[in-house]
């Protein structure tokens, strides 16, 4: 039973850090006097967010298990008034978790907190964050209140702001490491967290570590800020450095990061940071929140540029002593066993021997080994976090840690404890095997609570998951070892462009209904910290996503060469091959009785929007929009393969032509007789659709027309290799967002 906010702030006066108090005071203030009217909205909203407070879908108060949001019992009390309104429906809250790092009293603290505001799961997000989601926003200060207490923030969990610093879980027991990262990523975290230098940013700001360069643990090349440890010998001395790198990001365009400096001493890695955030938050776009991420400001400066005036920025900074203090003091927190080292034992059954397999690794400390808890869709229930909290107390000093493939590692298990701990995980239903295989999807919220959510990626994830755990791949390690991403929509928060095999979120009309849809994505690759990003080859048809998995994956075992990875095999193989082999499987089936192929996974609503009348040849209706956008999509995919060919030139021509020919399908939707004159065509387009807003989408509004207008404002432009792959990303959402548009106007036809 929860006590009232007063009780908690009288129960834990006192246990608080002083600031966090006060942040929290200050934000039930800004409660109240928005609940007055007192205070604007549009300044209460980002207020909000920078404390991690969201507000979540309902689907007009349908859930996506059949529920009504109203027939749902929460732990504030039974919704009775309209869902989608802040006050009157439960929002989602996210927790930072500073490297992912929590102790066993933190763990419980989150159970309690997900059974008295929540609906008794906790999630974990691709940034080592927790999630809990169904919260009422006049809980949050409570549950603040308790976070603080254990030591742990909502504070610029979002928002434009500094979010969660991420760090490899792994971090100082990794064999392969050039140095515990730990401490470094904790006094960046501290340094940074309300700073003021970092209060006025256009969006947000994501950094990240990693112990080395070969694997993904930090995924540096997609963040803002991202640290590789190194070492290099200086007058026969071994010194410890970071590469840095600066402007990457995923997104609806991604951008891979570029190396700022390929040696930062541990004494400049804060001062540095801070004249990076002094130089976005002075010269970063503030307007266009289209373009207001760092990856724009380097990519339009240039990183020469950009390196200028940082280490000019820098040597302006005044001296801080938190500049080392911070690091130092996080370095005398270094962790230790609990238990003394021991060998693993033998296999006592074939579960227990997969699970060996797939969930436990070696550390560089002999006689210890890091145990992965894989999460089926990154969810953990208010018992299994009870249950967790004993066990990392039971055989370590509670070293567990989140991760960005949304499971818990636990850290310093002595090789001799493994039976039993197995056993105290399977009790507690925390024993699934298959981590970091194939059967470890990642995938975002999507439509469950998401209000971008298109498709239902978590819904996918299930079903994947299910079907492939089924399978055996125990003797195709190459096929075992994939990784499988999914996003709701465009939006990269599955992390989609960095899977070997990545999915997003689209919508398609299909016989005169709306079909959810997903964007199959190739050519990511997960190691080298986030070393390549795929492109989009061709939307399926959701129901159609795990026989597209099956296919790959068995002309991948087929047919790929010795020691050849599933990125260098489609790279061999071509996209047009791929295309080829997945093209039955975007049309509709013979038999349209079937509805499920009509409606998402785990949803038993169907996407219609409206019978289409059939005429006396059987042949369906279709309008000039549709060829239209057929044939942009046609282009863009050729623009690929131009890409592909390493025909750069073309390739920017024919994503801009692609663009071209959506803008013309909705114009032509209105105005029959418009020219092929590109001006013309762009002109009417904004009259027609962006200044009516017609093009604007309810969450996005009119972002990717600027697409189209950049492009054209830059047709004749000699492209990079870099420059010609975004506009390939920028064209196919600017199609997404035209077949999107069409089909929000179009009307049903009759015959």
């Amino acid at each position: 039973m929860k006590a009232s906010n007063a009780l908690w702030t009288e129960k834990l006066a006192g246990q608080m850090p002083e600031d966090l108090a006060r942040e929290i005071e200050i934000f039930e203030n800004e409660i109240s006097l928005r609940k007055q009217g007192k205070m604007d909205e549009r300044v209460f909203a980002e207020t909000r967010l920078r404390r991690g407070a969201y507000g979540q879908r309902y689907d007009n108060g349908q859930r996506h298990d059949g529920k009504k949001v109203q027939e749902i019992a929460y732990p504030s009390g039974t919704l009775t008034k309209g869902p989608n309104t802040l006050w009157d429906a439960p929002g989602m809250q996210r927790i930072k978790i500073p490297a992912g790092g929590l102790k066993g009293a933190q763990l419980e603290t989150l159970a309690e907190l997900a059974e008295e505001y929540s609906d008794g799961i906790a999630h974990i997000t691709t940034r080592q964050d927790i999630q809990l989601h169904y919260v009422h926003i006049d809980d949050t200060p409570a549950m603040m209140r308790r976070l603080a207490a254990a030591g742990i923030t909502t504070r610029e969990a979002c928002g434009n702001a500094v979010r969660n610093v991420t760090a490899c879980p792994l971090a100082g027991v990794c064999r392969d490491e050039a140095f515990d990262i730990t401490p470094y990523s904790r006094a960046l975290s501290k340094f940074l967290l309300g700073h003021p230098d970092c209060q006025n940013f256009g969006r947000k700001f994501k950094p990240s570590f990693s112990g080395c360069a070969q694997h993904a643990c930090g995924l540096a090349s997609m963040h803002d800020l991202g640290l590789v440890a190194v070492k290099r010998v200086e007058s026969g001395v071994e010194k410890r450095g970071f590469q840095m790198y600066v402007g990457g990001g995923l997104g609806a365009v991604p951008y891979q990061a570029k190396l700022f400096d390929a040696f930062v001493p541990p004494e400049e890695l804060l001062p540095l940071a801070q004249a990076i955030a002094r130089v976005f938050a002075r010269l970063g776009e503030k307007k266009n929140r289209n373009r207001a991420r760092l990856k724009f400001l380097v990519h339009d400066l240039g990183i020469e540029k950009f390196r200028e005036l940082v280490l000019e920025e820098r040597r302006n900074l005044p001296h801080d002593h938190r500049w080392t203090e911070y690091i130092e003091t996080a370095g005398a927190e270094a962790e230790r066993p609990l238990r003394a080292p021991g060998l693993v034992p033998e296999a006592t059954s074939p579960d227990f021997q997969r699970w060996l397999t797939t969930n436990t690794r070696p550390q560089k400390q002999e006689g210890y080994v890091i145990v992965t808890v894989a999460l089926p869709l990154g969810d953990i229930t208010a018992h299994q976090l009870r249950a967790l909290a004993d066990i990392v107390r039971r055989y370590t000093k509670e070293t567990v840690r989140t991760t960005v493939e949304q499971n818990f590692v636990i850290r310093w298990v002595s090789g001799a404890d493994l039976a039993n701990l197995y056993r105290d995980l399977h009790a507690a239903g925390l024993a699934a095997p298959g981590a970091g295989t194939i059967v470890d999807i990642v995938s975002c919220p999507g439509t469950d609570t998401c209000k971008l959510g298109i498709s239902s990626s978590r819904g996918l994830a299930a079903e994947l998951r299910r079907r492939l755990g089924e399978k055996s791949f125990e003797q195709d390690a190459a096929v075992q070892n994939l990784h499988i991403k999914i996003s709701g929509c465009f939006n990269s928060c599955g992390q989609h462009h960095v899977a070997d095999l990545g999915f997003y979120g689209v919508s398609r009309k299909m016989a005169g209904y709306a079909v959810p849809h997903f964007q199959v994505v190739l050519g990511g690759e997960w190691d080298s910290n986030a070393g390549s990003y795929g492109l989009p080859v061709v939307a399926v048809p959701s129901k159609n996503i795990p026989e597209v998995v099956t296919r790959l994956t068995d002309r991948y075992v087929a047919a790929r060469e010795i020691g050849e990875s599933f990125r260098e095999f489609i790279a061999r193989i071509g996209k047009a091959e791929v295309r080829k082999l997945l093209d039955d499987l975007t049309r509709p089936p013979a038999d349209s009785s079937d509805r499920s192929f009509f409606r998402d996974w785990n949803d038993p609503r169907e996407y219609s929007l409206g019978d289409l009348g059939v005429g006396e040849c059987a042949g369906e209706v279709v309008s000039s929009a549709d060829f239209g956008l057929a044939a942009a999509e046609r282009q863009v995919f050729e623009a690929q393969l131009a890409l592909e060919g390493g025909d750069f030139a073309a390739a920017w021509q024919t994503a801009y032509q692609s663009m071209l020919e959506a803008a013309k399908a909705l114009v032509r939707s209105e105005l029959a007789d418009l020219a092929d004159d590109p001006d013309e065509i762009v002109q009417e387009f904004r009259a027609r659709f962006y200044d009516t807003q017609k093009f604007f989408d309810p969450f996005v509004g009119g972002k990717f027309a600027h697409y189209l207008f950049a492009a054209h404002r830059h047709a004749a432009a000699l492209p990079t290799p870099e420059k010609a792959r975004h506009l390939i990303e920028e064209a196919q959402l600017f199609i997404e967002a035209s077949h999107n548009c069409y089909n929000r106007l179009a009307t049903p036809v009759s015959v």
